[in-house]
């Protein structure tokens, strides 16, 4: 069926799709499932409870057409005798209702599940539109639904027939039996009757399941920029999926700037690559690394290095190993641990320098494991 966009519904519906329908009441459902269910229940229990069900009503009757003389000239007598005899009927069918009411409340279920929602309830005022109901009529599932109503009186009448006429013989020996016997006999009769009778909906009902599942899929296909635009809602769009990307950097960023004051060096390349390490031997097993960049973030790592006097050491081999091979918040690995070792050392030299002490020399010859050095050779900017 098209739809006003021109395109075919041919994708199958989404959890979300099925979701949202199942939360509006749409979920797939079989009368003739529920009729079923429900008639070969009453037969059923019919069979097992008839002859209990109408021996005792034939005791609340002869009881009730009893005649005492007090109680007939008795108004209250009446009426508490008639408000007896309701409960007690009650009682007798109450086996029978409340398995009526099982079945009622649990063959539903067992097609599409358990579904309560206020919006079926709700009030259309389309539904009072005659032009679509009479549309609804002559539509082709109005047909749909004339042709299994059809199919039904026809199963149903042609099986009732033969069946009652294979029991022409024992419905009209009745009248010679005694009244308990017959009452037996009669609910024997009519449980079986109406078991055969209703037996032959299972056959419509197995044609109808398999149509009505069929029904409410294709009732929820979806185009396929339907299921685009579905993608894009729940996913996210592109536009604001890179607005929030930008917006956890910026803020990664604004953290990892606040914790270079708290950083021992910071090893640069020295101009395209900055490194923060911290380190502290009472905690730590190794140095960490608080901050890291490359251009403009390494040169806002240096401007914040600067203003709270965190000395910086230009050694760019190490720099680039630390960068390529030690995520943020993490300790170096222990092949660099010689290399930062000499840097701390002459960090540590120089916080401690005395005003008439040499200033230590900045260390140069730096060693590289050769896995970060072979890579990193040909890519240096600085010698």
């Amino acid at each position: 069926m098209a739809q006003e966009t021109g395109q075919e519904r041919t994708e199958q519906p989404t959890p979300k799709r099925l979701r949202e329908a199942r939360e509006k009441g749409q979920v797939p459902r079989s009368k003739e499932l529920n009729s079923m269910a429900l008639l070969m229940a009453s037969a059923g229990g019919f069979l097992l409870m008839g002859e209990s069900i109408l021996t005792g009503m034939q005791d609340i009757m002869s009881n009730g057409l009893a005649l005492e003389q007090a109680r007939d000239i008795d108004k209250s007598g009446l009426i508490a005798l008639l408000g007896n005899t309701l409960l007690q009927s009650l009682l007798v069918v109450a086996p029978l209702f409340l398995l009526l009411m099982v079945v009622v409340v649990f063959t539903p279920i067992g097609l599409g599940g358990w579904s309560f929602s206020t919006k079926a309830l709700s009030f259309k005022w389309e539904k009072l539109d005659p032009v679509k109901g009479i549309g609804r009529i002559f539509a082709w599932r109005g047909l749909m639904e004339l042709l299994k109503v059809l199919a039904k009186f026809t199963l149903v009448a042609a099986i009732s027939i033969v069946f009652l006429w294979s029991l022409v013989d024992e419905i009209l020996g009745l009248g010679a039996e005694s009244i308990k016997p017959a009452l037996a006999h009669v609910a024997s009769l009519c449980g079986w009757s109406f078991l055969a009778s209703s037996s032959v909906l299972i056959i419509v009902a197995a044609i109808d399941v398999p149509f009505q599942l069929w029904q409410h899929n294709k009732q929820l296909r979806m185009t396929k920029q339907e299921v685009k635009d579905e993608t894009k809602e729940t996913d996210g769009r592109p536009e604001v999926k890179g607005r929030i990307r930008a917006l956890q950097q910026e803020l990664s960023q604004r953290r990892m700037m606040e914790a270079v004051p708290q950083a021992d060096v910071v090893i640069t390349n020295p101009t395209h690559y900055a490194v923060a390490l911290r380190y502290d031997a009472t905690r730590m097993q190794a140095p960490l690394v608080v901050a890291k960049g490359a251009d403009l973030v390494a040169a806002r790592i240096r401007q914040v290095a600067d203003k709270h006097d965190v000395t910086i050491v230009s050694a760019p081999p190490l720099a680039r190993a630390l960068y390529a091979s030690t995520d943020l918040n993490q300790e170096i690995p222990a092949g660099l641990y010689v290399a930062v070792a000499n840097i701390l050392s002459y960090v540590y030299q120089l916080n401690s320098l005395q005003a008439d002490d040499a200033i230590p020399v900045e260390p140069t010859d730096l060693p590289i494991p050769d896995e970060w050095a072979d890579a990193l050779r040909d890519d240096l900017d600085e010698p």
